[in-house]
């Protein structure tokens, strides 16, 4: 009896205890009831997702003037997000990317012994060598510049910072590369300067100009039909009696 009793008092202890935890359970989900919000996250306001046309066109860097004023230091500080990936001594090993050495006019995917992607090896044919306007673009956003390369760097999105930072990878092995000259035609102002300049007169301006500026004494107006100058002529020239009925008049 005593056996049986003693397998009874586990038995009995093991449902409770499974009834002690269904319990608790049940009773702390009827209290601490939970509802699923309506927004899941937090809305972040990314501008370059607009949508297009919204966005206003952004000039690529004039070269010629922000090369020579811009700050080596800023640059180089710049270069330490990318250290985890790259080296850019001469010589330096390959790391996650590519030893960036006289990068700037380098040729695309052409440094020795890097596994380069697919996407990039193929990007070559759009950008065959490392230009200026090239590096802009990819360190702007290099996923959306060259779709599928292996490089998972979100990109630099402020302009003097990548100024900065592209001047400085130039005296890193690429001095050789000239400094272009400036271009107007990316200096801010450019495109509604030129605009401006060739505005269309407004309909009707240069015949009002050509009536103000008319000779005395009824001259036919430039441009003007032979209909309307014989008219004009006819109202200038008064008869004689006319002439001498005016001239009577007291004054």
């Amino acid at each position: 009896m005593s056996g049986d009793l003693k397998w009874n008092k586990i038995l009995g202890a093991g449902l409770a205890t499974a009834f002690v935890i269904l319990a608790v359970r049940e009773g702390t989900s009827f209290i601490y009831h939970t509802e699923a919000p309506e927004k899941m996250g937090y809305f972040v306001d990314a501008p370059e997702e607009a949508a297009a046309g919204a966005a206003e066109a952004v000039l690529p860097p004039d070269w010629g003037t922000v090369l020579p004023t811009a700050d080596l230091a800023a640059g180089e500080a710049a270069f330490a997000r990318c250290q985890a990936c790259h080296t850019v001594n001469a010589g330096g090993a390959n790391g996650i990317g590519p030893n960036l050495f006289g990068v700037v006019g380098r040729a695309v995917a052409s440094h020795a012994g890097f596994a380069y992607s697919d996407a990039m090896t193929g990007h070559r044919a759009e950008a065959p060598t490392w230009s200026l306007d090239a590096l802009d673009e990819f360190i702007t956003a290099p996923a959306r510049d060259v779709p599928g390369t292996k490089m998972s760097f979100a990109g630099i999105r402020d302009t003097n910072t990548r100024v900065n930072l592209i001047a400085w990878l130039r005296t890193q092995g690429s001095t050789g590369v000239a400094i272009p000259a400036p271009d107007p035609s990316r200096q801010p102002g450019a495109a509604p300067a030129a605009a401006a300049e060739g505005a269309p007169v407004a309909p009707g301006a240069a015949e009002a100009a050509q009536q103000s500026g008319g000779q005395a004494g009824g001259a036919p107006v430039s441009g003007a039909s032979p209909a309307a100058q014989s008219t004009t002529q006819t109202s200038a020239q008064a008869s004689p009696d006319e002439t001498s009925s005016q001239n009577s008049l007291p004054r």
